[in-house]
């Protein structure tokens, strides 16, 4: 059975997640996490994807991500997740897959749900009750984004606020229908904000690119 196209529209964001094999564990120490993040840095560069938020979790990870090209952040995600697979495999003398299949995606084509998937990626671990706080956490973007500490990964998007303008965001709770649109159009390949108007179809409201 052919896989299903995904939505990418070169120029436009995409909310991207990848979660562990069976959901289990795929970081198991800071020098797995700065691995992961160097790798992503490099390969974003090197496939013209510029990258505005992301976290690793325990068992997955998410990233807002804006590819020049159409299969830019399909390549991106190819080798980053090879290149980490190989470390894992060698440092806990494992084989096979680290990674659930292939990565989940959904376009962000609005301002106001772009802004949304910055603060859904970077309130995971708080979500997950593993801290108060996103700055309490140390692998996500929330530093950078919104105290102005240096990070080579990240890139601003287009309705990015500067760092005063941003942290204010998180001054109030994300709407969880928003959040739920969230999830549902990245678990369905949908274009994030088109959950509650598609009443079960598919949005066809930009084209297709299988990869």
């Amino acid at each position: 059975m052919p896989r299903t196209a995904r939505l990418v529209v070169p120029g436009v964001a995409l909310h991207v997640r990848q979660r562990g094999h069976n959901r289990e564990r795929c970081f198991f120490g800071d020098q797995d996490y700065n691995l992961y993040l160097g790798l992503l840095g490099h390969f974003a560069r090197e496939h013209a994807c510029a990258v505005h938020a992301y976290c690793l979790m325990t068992n997955h990870v998410h990233i807002l991500v804006t590819p020049q090209a159409a299969q830019g952040c399909a390549l991106m995600m190819k080798f980053l997740a090879q290149c980490y697979t190989q470390h894992v495999n060698r440092a806990r003398n494992r084989t096979g897959s680290l990674w659930d299949s292939r990565f989940r995606s959904c376009l962000v084509a609005t301002e106001r749900y772009a802004l949304a998937c910055y603060r859904y990626v970077e309130l995971n671990p708080v979500s997950a009750r593993m801290v108060e706080h996103p700055r309490e956490y140390r692998w996500s973007s929330y530093r950078a984004n919104a105290e102005g500490e240096p990070d080579p990964v990240v890139q601003p998007h287009r309705v990015y606020p500067g760092v005063a303008g941003y942290g204010r965001l998180f001054d109030d709770a994300l709407d969880p229908r928003v959040v739920d649109d969230i999830r549902k159009a990245t678990n369905g390949g949908y274009a994030a904000g088109s959950i509650r108007q598609r009443r079960g179809r598919q949005m066809r409201i930009m084209r297709s690119v299988p990869i």
